[in-house]
């Protein structure tokens, strides 16, 4: 099916290359055809590839989806064009009158950052409670998965003594969940933080289910059926070059970066990287979708 994005948004090339079908602007639907209306909370430095990595994962499921680009009202983000944001996003205080049926919240920047410190804390803080009743589900990404875990439940988060970065070997430990459906037993997944959120500080009675996790890197999906919210610590969105991006960028001004695990072909920079998460990434935004569409009071 469909997906309907801002007219004119440069995700539209790569996606329509790709072989999935975009609506733009002002296109209309027939009235049998009601999209699930989803928001992009987008906090990533990089707000486009971000928008296409969704995009495409959004727009490969069975179901027409409308996609509305949200951001912080009073943060300017420095790696996208001014034009860009007031051209394609609306300010989270536009909309919020508006009923979702998904809203997705990206990860940011800020881990380094106590959470009561990030700039925009306040702002976030009321967008998550928001969510509790107008979105019927919630999927936080990286660090907002950190954000909302710790302001829903009081989870800290540890630092880590070097940047988990790489891809690495998961397993599903609840195979009769319907976010699961389709997953192999084990499975890769990016990963880039440098921050985590431990099992031990789950609290008792949340309600929180691990369904996945990593051997090597701890806890990556975790359902939270009370604030109806899938919470992720890692970046199944990715595409095979972002975890290269990541690399050469930090190397080029002299950050502190390993080679990321597990991914150039050797260990050698100069080969291409091979995409062995892509198939999970669509079952699983596949599966959310198909959960939303479900349990949706009145379906159509």
């Amino acid at each position: 099916m469909p997906i309907k994005v801002p007219k004119g948004l440069p995700a539209v090339t790569a996606l329509q290359t790709e072989g999935i079908t975009v609506m733009e602007g002002d296109t209309t639907y027939r009235p049998s055809d009601r999209p699930l209306r989803i928001g992009l909370l987008n906090l990533m430095p990089n707000k486009i590839e971000t928008e296409t990595q969704i995009a495409r994962l959004l727009g490969a499921t069975p179901l027409l989806v409308d996609l509305t680009l949200i951001k912080i009202a009073n943060h300017s983000p420095k790696n996208t064009p001014v034009s860009h944001l007031k051209s394609f996003y609306r300010d989270w205080v536009e909309i919020r009158e508006q009923v979702f049926d998904g809203f997705i919240i990206t990860g940011a920047p800020v881990e380094s950052i106590p959470f009561e410190q990030v700039a925009y804390w306040s702002e976030l803080t009321q967008i998550l409670n928001w969510t509790q009743t107008n979105a019927h589900s919630c999927f936080n990404i990286c660090w907002a998965a950190q954000a909302a875990l710790h302001h829903f439940h009081g989870l800290p988060k540890y630092a880590l003594s070097e940047k988990a970065f790489g891809i690495f070997r998961h397993h599903s430990l609840e195979s009769r969940s319907p976010y699961l459906q389709g997953f192999s037993d084990d499975f890769f997944i990016p990963v880039s933080r440098w921050t985590e959120m431990r099992s031990a500080d789950i609290p008792p009675g949340s309600g929180i289910c691990v369904l996945i996790e990593s051997p090597e890197t701890g806890l990556c999906l975790l359902d939270d059926p009370k604030h109806h919210s899938l919470h992720i610590f890692n970046h199944i969105e990715y595409d095979s070059q972002t975890l290269a991006d990541e690399y050469f960028r930090d190397r080029t001004i002299g950050r502190r970066i390993n080679i990321p695990r597990n991914y150039f072909p050797r260990d050698c920079e100069n080969l291409q990287p091979r995409n062995s998460w892509r198939s999970h990434a669509h079952i699983l935004f596949g599966n959310w979708i198909n959960q939303i569409y479900r349990t949706l009071p009145q379906a159509c």
